[in-house]
């Protein structure tokens, strides 16, 4: 049992931890306005420390989600994605996987929230979108899904925000609604 819970665990090669590392500094590097005040070696020796999460954050580059450090909260550091654009590989995908299981026709590959649980992060909050949008403009011309509060999820709505005419909007559709334009924005704990 134990060489079945192993294999199954989501690791880095070292080449790909030392990739990674090298593209996190750089970007870290590249846009002092999204961290200001805190200093890359902290960071680096956090996420050495937390190997899971360097695993979560090569997800998120993968993807073209660009991670990037924008704050620190209770001793932990918070990646967004801080793409210019947002996830290429998340679009045509409902919000949740009951919103999925509810398409009769045209069914999108997958929801983002399961895509977000199996990458280890979470989805982007209306606040936290609304903090992402403060480091710069993003969402120009695309929108991401949003994690939706429970009580309106309940009532079958989803949220999305984006950028369009120099301002950032909150919208909502149902929570089966998908668009090949929109993928979502994730955040990670570390």
């Amino acid at each position: 049992m134990n060489n079945i819970k192993k294999s199954n665990k989501k690791a880095l090669s070292p080449k790909q931890r030392e990739d990674l590392l090298k593209a996190l500094k750089a970007r870290f590097e590249k846009n002092p306005n999204r961290h200001k005040g805190l200093e890359w070696a902290k960071v680096q020796a956090k996420l050495e420390a937390n190997p899971e999460k360097l695993w979560s954050l090569n997800e998120m580059e993968r993807t073209s989600g660009e991670p990037d450090v924008v704050g620190v909260k209770s001793g932990e550091f918070i990646f967004f994605d801080c793409s210019s654009k947002r996830r290429q590989a998340a679009s045509v995908f409902a919000t949740t996987m009951k919103a999925l299981a509810s398409r009769k026709e045209h069914k999108p590959k997958g929801s983002a929230v399961g895509l977000a649980a199996a990458m280890g992060i979470e989805m982007l909050t209306e606040e936290e979108y609304l903090a992402l949008q403060k480091l710069g403009e993003f969402d120009a011309k695309r929108s991401s899904w949003l994690k939706t509060p429970a009580d309106f999820r309940k009532k079958g709505g989803a949220l999305w925000g984006g950028r369009s005419y120099g301002r950032v909007f909150i919208g909502c559709n149902g929570a089966e609604s998908y668009y090949a334009a929109r993928g979502f924005r994730g955040s990670l704990k570390v």
